[in-house]
């Protein structure tokens, strides 16, 4: 057993970069706890409002790694551009630290402040997660590539284990009631604290990465791609991409058409209270993301050095990431709708403690840390005795839960009307499920990258893959501005003497005075239309996400024995 190898039989680095994303996660799925409690409470942005805010960020922290992957690939390497992207995370949240400190003497600067920290966010995103999942792959020769899928699987139990961790301290410091009021002065710490831990995990792999993240031989591993040499290749396979200068040209103008069409297809039907910003994020933010999405993976198949069997590959790798868009437009509805429902309409008593809202999402981040290795180990026994499903299946599988996730969790709000309250076991058992899908489709889908991808786009198609996230956020966005008004806007309503159900059923009529009033206290004045439907409460908003999810599986998982034949041999 050499010095870099554990006696787990996985390379030490392995757990170097483990403990990097284990305190980025902390950085990331902290502040994620907060941001739009902290946009309704401090900002007095609408909820609507901070679904399509939020969507728009966590797409676009999943576009930039397009960006950050063409980079590495080409310029800077995956270790310079992981320290460059953990400064910047660290930066962009002393940002939203400034922000919730100076939101009650200066609500526009606040504001400034926020959206600045969330843009420096995204970059620095860009360039950390592509370039950390990549090196996960290149830890292990070709003759090991079989160990990939318990490779990233424990890989992802760091991920979690950092979320649970942020998910926990960030809302016990950041999210604070005083009296049964929430304290909006408090976000500015749970904030900080994702500061601190952003920096924590970029000096653990700037102090760690020379001794334990390297080749069995002893190289580097990521670092300048000059340095690159004939043994980071597969026999045969070309070092160099290489682009027409006609593709090029191509492929920018379908950018271009794309945007357009997305861009009329998404902006003109939706209306915001904070327009500027409204606009800018669905009518711009959004056609960009589907746009780049489907040019850039055109413009990678358009490299003239891709053999058949390569091209077959990289498509395995673009069919899954369309299905994997559904999974994640449900799942990150944790942030926005089922943040607002457990805030709203849900009785957070928890074995006698009263648990903050932003903190019941932190059940996924503990089931993950709880399953990853029974799930790690599952994997190695079907495989052990040739029965494991090929990746394409397990990821259907992932869909399947998800949408059986909402199909009993909308069958429990059902008959809530607007006054009952949602027993927070039922939102628990809704994490325990999507839990057990997210470990049947998201390091499935890190791992089968891993596997697939040529060696000179592996970064590159890993940013491709993180785009499908992006579009799926996107979507999430989407989907979260159409949740109908929960029980606390009926509440604040009644106060006001206006009966909300009567207004929603066009029963009655609002005076000019009275609408100002609703749009003072955030509270819409008609359903939510989704596809020409209109959405009238929450058993129909979640079995949007039980159809979407379930046809999307059904899909995959009959295309998964073409898939498999696509894939020549690779498991």
């Amino acid at each position: 057993m050499t010095e870099t190898t554990a006696k787990t039989g996985h390379p030490k680095g392995l757990w170097v970069l483990f403990g990097t994303e284990m305190w980025e996660r902390f950085n990331f799925y902290g502040m994620r706890a907060l941001l739009t409690l902290f946009m309704v409470n401090s900002l007095r942005y609408l909820e609507s409002d901070s679904s399509i805010f939020y969507g728009g960020f966590l797409a676009l922290c999943y576009l930039t790694p397009m960006l950050g992957g063409f980079i590495s690939d080409r310029f800077l390497g995956n270790r310079n551009c992981i320290m460059m992207g953990g400064a910047l995370m660290g930066v962009g949240q002393l940002f939203l630290f400034f922000s919730a400190s100076v939101f009650s003497g200066n609500l526009e600067m606040a504001k400034t402040l926020m959206w600045v920290g969330l843009f420096i966010i995204i970059f620095g995103n860009g360039f950390f997660k592509p370039n950390i999942s990549s090196m996960v792959g290149s830890l292990y020769p070709k003759q090991e590539k079989s160990k990939l899928d318990t490779a990233f699987t424990i890989f992802y139990m760091g991920i979690n284990l950092g979320a649970f961790l942020g998910q926990f301290i960030c809302p016990i410091v950041g999210d604070v009631k005083v009296n049964g009021v929430q304290d909006p002065f408090a976000f500015k710490w749970g904030f900080l604290a994702a500061a601190l831990a952003m920096f924590t995990g970029t000096l653990v792999f700037m102090f760690l990465k020379n001794k334990y993240v390297v080749t069995p031989e002893g190289r580097p591993i990521g670092g300048l791609p000059k340095h690159n040499t004939a043994d980071d290749f597969e026999e045969g396979e070309a070092q160099t991409a290489s682009f027409k200068n006609t593709s090029i040209y191509f492929v920018s103008g379908l950018f271009v058409v794309l945007f357009f069409v997305f861009r009329y297809l998404l902006v003109d039907e939706f209306g915001f209270s904070n327009f500027e910003m409204g606009t800018l994020v669905k009518g711009i933010i959004y056609p960009f993301i589907y746009s780049a999405g489907i040019a850039l993976a055109t413009l990678i198949v358009s490299d003239t050095s891709i053999t058949k069997i390569e091209r077959d590959r990289i498509f395995v790798v673009y069919i899954v990431s369309f299905f994997i868009i559904f999974f994640w437009a449900a799942f990150e509805q944790a942030g926005s709708s089922l943040t607002f429902i457990a805030s709203n309409q849900t009785d957070r008593h928890f074995f006698g403690w009263d648990m903050p809202a932003s903190m019941v999402q932190i059940f996924n981040g503990l089931f993950v840390v709880i399953m990853a290795v029974p799930f790690s180990i599952l994997w190695d026994k079907l495989r052990a005795a040739g029965k494991e499903p090929v990746s394409p299946f397990k990821q259907a599988v992932g869909l399947f839960l998800i949408a059986l996730s909402y199909f009993i969790i909308a069958h429990n709000v059902k008959d809530l009307g607007s006054s009952g309250m949602l027993a927070v076991k039922w939102l628990i058992l809704l994490y325990l499920i999507q839990t057990c899908g997210e470990l049947c489709l998201s390091p499935i889908g890190l791992s089968l990258v891993g596997k697939l991808a040529p060696k000179r786009f592996s970064s590159l198609l890993y940013g491709v893959f993180f785009i499908a996230n992006a579009a799926g956020y996107a979507l999430a966005g989407t989907l979260g501005a159409i949740m109908p008004a929960t029980g606390d806007k009926f509440e604040k309503a009644t106060k006001l003497g206006i009966n909300l159900q009567d207004v929603l059923d066009k029963k009655v009529t609002l005076t000019a005075e009275q609408t100002a009033l609703m749009a003072k206290e955030q509270i819409a004045t008609a359903n939510p239309v989704f596809a020409g439907f209109e959405i009238h409460n929450l058993y129909e908003f979640f079995m949007v996400f039980v159809v979407l999810c379930g046809i999307a599986g059904l899909i995959l998982a009959l295309l998964s024995p073409v898939l498999k034949k696509m894939m020549h041999g690779v498991r």
